[in-house]
């Protein structure tokens, strides 16, 4: 850890001077002192740093959230809607469509194509929510186009759980050559509900806490940090979506309490800078750089056909919602970040019955494809809000 912090406090210095977003040098200074180059960190802390990289998500998820006030989305609700669903949709179906028609170099059984098609089209709606928080800080980036995109990001996210679900419910049918199964769906919706459920009934129990703690800002600031982080360990350990369920506490937080800004600004002041280099250059050290050559057709193809996906669905529904012409022109670059959410969902299969060819094909794909979207993707990220005119 006190390497970590060290060597990112410098790389936090250097990062304005060489013009490249903290978060991709975070990235980089992650892989070089990680295991796989110059090993100053062992193996063994990053196999047991989860529970530092969960801390850093959950607060992060709420940060998301909470920047999903009403208040501010005022008469952007049609915006948000017709982009979110447009990019997600589109992103979904560029993947899904490309693959199952070029996935013949993979040698496998066309079922097990259209299967890895389908679940890789449900990972690629997904947006990384820690690198556009992160950027949006960094630029201090404030406006209309900065209100939108942080909120299809906060809600692409549970589109994707949905559309990889519903994918791997459709394509284990194609596998066991059985009938589709209504009830998976039924367990989908369940799954999602009590995710926001927690969420709501946590941020509740905050606002009582805030009456206790009126006008102490650290108490205050404090009670809120112990609810997040018991908030993200039970959905995890009910096997709900974490992210989801802090994301919804940020959301009701925000909307409801009095003293939330409080809390909110203590946050960004005095903790915010090392929960995103922490998350950032350990999340770096999980990557395994021997991935990058094993599959290279899939991983051009998979970055290809989401960044159409992505680009095209973003424009469509800004053509169609009438949004401001840096919105049409600027959105879906902005939306190229990959990361956590996906690892995850890549994840979540590895032990399944009958996927022993396809999980591990899946997750090589995502982890290598999360490398170069993270390195790439805050450049475009970036960009995006700069042309945009929101960058301070």
């Amino acid at each position: 850890m006190g390497i970590i912090f060290f060597f990112g406090s410098l790389v936090q210095w250097l990062s304005p001077k060489f013009h490249m977003p903290t978060v991709v040098s975070y990235l980089i200074l992650g892989l070089l002192i990680g295991p796989e180059i110059f090993g100053l960190i062992p193996r063994e802390f990053v196999e047991g740093s989860y529970i530092v990289t969960d801390v850093a998500l959950s607060v992060i998820a709420v940060l998301v959230g909470a920047k999903l006030k009403l208040s501010t989305l005022k008469g952007r609700g049609k915006e948000i809607v017709y982009i979110t669903l447009f990019q997600s949709i589109g992103t979904f179906i560029s993947v899904a469509v490309g693959f199952s028609l070029l996935g013949g170099f993979l040698n496998l059984a066309y079922a097990e194509i259209l299967f890895i098609s389908l679940l890789l089209a449900g990972i690629a709606s997904a947006t990384a929510p820690a690198t556009p928080l992160a950027i949006v800080r960094e630029l201090k980036a404030e406006g209309t186009f900065t209100t939108i995109f942080l909120a299809i990001v906060a809600t692409d996210d549970a589109i994707s759980l949905i559309m990889f679900s519903l994918a791997l419910a459709i394509g284990m049918t194609f596998i066991e050559n059985g009938p589709f199964e209504w009830i998976t769906l039924l367990d989908i919706i369940r799954l999602i509900g009590l995710s926001m459920l927690i969420g709501v009934v946590a941020a509740f129990i905050n606002t009582g806490m805030e009456m206790l703690f009126k006008h102490k800002k650290s108490m205050e600031t404090i009670s809120t940090l112990g609810l997040i982080f018991i908030v993200y360990s039970l959905s995890k350990h009910w096997h709900l979506e974490p992210l989801l369920s802090a994301m919804f506490m940020g959301i009701v937080m925000a909307n409801t309490s009095s003293d939330f800004d409080i809390v909110e600004e203590e946050i960004d002041n005095h903790l915010a800078e090392i929960i995103f280099m922490l998350f950032f250059i350990i999340s770096a050290m999980h990557l395994e750089l021997s991935t990058v050559f094993a599959f290279p057709l899939a991983i051009v193809f998979y970055i290809g056909l989401r960044f159409f996906g992505k680009v095209m669905g973003s424009y469509l529904g800004a053509l169609l919602s009438d949004s401001a012409k840096n919105v049409k022109k600027y959105m879906g670059l902005a939306l190229l970040p990959q990361a956590g959410v996906a690892i995850g969902l890549a994840l979540s299969i590895q032990k399944y019955e009958g996927l022993e060819v396809v999980a591990p094909l899946i997750l090589n794909i995502i982890i290598t494809t999360t490398l170069v979207h993270e390195l790439i993707g805050p450049f475009l990220t970036k960009y995006a809000l700069s042309k945009s005119g929101e960058s301070r």
